[in-house]
């Protein structure tokens, strides 16, 4: 396998699940003070990140819960952001310029900022109430299952939770073999389509912000591949329309609530296109984790699938998946 270190990839994700019992005492803190709100807010791939866990919150709990973009934070406001209110913020490098505006923004309101960086010390870091770096560590969504997880629980709606984060110990372990189930199909599918004019990408529920950030950040972004990402539901909505028996459709298929709008695209496109390929997290199998947390880990396992796509790719293009032409580049 091209570009995979099974050890460290375990090790990275017991880096997180050491800092348990911090990320629960801050759970614990956010309780005991109480809270309005709890938002979620960052920008592009970092948002998609924190996404389903806005998302369980209002699946499986009456906790208010909302998310929105920094960038749109920063021009039209959330009214009902308050000082009782609680905040999640995700950067990788800890200083993405939006995100840090918001945090900015956010503190001037008073509302209690977690943030979950990739680097120590960072700007959001300062700017943040209380804050995990997670380093090397993969996957960071770790943080968000034991953070809102024990919040959950803590109001009553997890009950389950105490077994599901002990299960977590070994969700390293899980998602390298994942890998190493994925890799093939992988692998395949980047050669038979890294030169497609134009793919759509398809996902609902906990996976629609996977589907979305993965056709934008990896493929737009790092490899230059252009791309539409629209949501199962939606899909009936306009998007049908351009299918055709050469046009190349990538479903992904959770194990959430929302599979059957999954399904009913699957039966849709099977029958349109020659050029339909499905990641369904139920065909892989995870080691060490009990079949009934599997509905909550559709994001972690898919990402884990995804990036078998990624690591070949990027040699089969030769294309690294480090460059870039504007972002970053300079100011826009």
């Amino acid at each position: 396998m091209i570009n995979f270190n099974e050890s460290q990839i375990i090790e990275n994700a017991n880096y997180i699940y050491q800092q348990r019992s911090k990320i629960e005492a801050i759970a614990d803190q956010i309780c005991q003070k109480g809270f309005d709100l709890l938002f979620f807010t960052s920008s592009g791939g970092s948002m998609a990140m924190l996404e389903p866990f806005n998302f369980w919150i209002n699946h499986t709990s009456t906790l208010p819960a909302a998310a929105m973009l920094s960038a749109d934070l920063l021009i039209t406001g959330y009214n009902q952001l308050t000082e009782n209110s609680v905040v999640f913020m995700t950067s990788k490098s800890g200083d993405t310029k939006e995100t840090l505006k918001a945090a900015q923004y956010l503190k001037g309101i008073g509302a209690f900022i977690v943030s979950v960086t990739g680097v120590e010390n960072s700007p959001l870091e300062a700017a943040s109430d209380a804050a995990i770096a997670y380093g090397a560590g993969r996957p960071q969504e770790l943080v968000l299952y034991l953070l809102i997880g024990k919040i959950l629980y803590n109001k009553g709606f997890f009950p389950a939770y105490p077994d599901f984060a002990d299960n977590m110990k070994n969700l390293g372990a899980a998602l390298a073999h994942v890998r190493k189930q994925a890799d093939g199909k992988c692998r395949q599918y980047a050669a038979d389509y890294h030169k497609e004019s134009y793919n759509i990408w398809i996902g609902s529920g906990d996976l629609w912000p996977t589907a979305y950030s993965y056709s934008m950040c990896v493929l737009e972004e790092s490899q230059w591949i252009r791309t539409k990402s629209v949501s199962s539901p939606e899909f009936f909505h306009g998007t049908l329309e351009l299918l055709e028996k050469d046009v190349c459709v990538t479903l992904l298929l959770t194990e959430g609530p929302t599979r059957p709008l999954d399904e009913r695209v699957k039966r849709f496109a099977e029958k349109h296109t020659d050029k339909l390929t499905c990641f369904d997290t139920r065909d892989y199998v995870l080691p060490g984790i009990k079949d009934e947390y599997r509905s909550l880990l559709s994001p972690v396992v898919m990402a884990a699938i995804l990036q078998r796509i990624s690591k070949n790719i990027e040699v089969i293009t030769n294309h690294s998946l480090d460059i870039r032409r504007y972002y970053r580049k300079g100011e826009y």
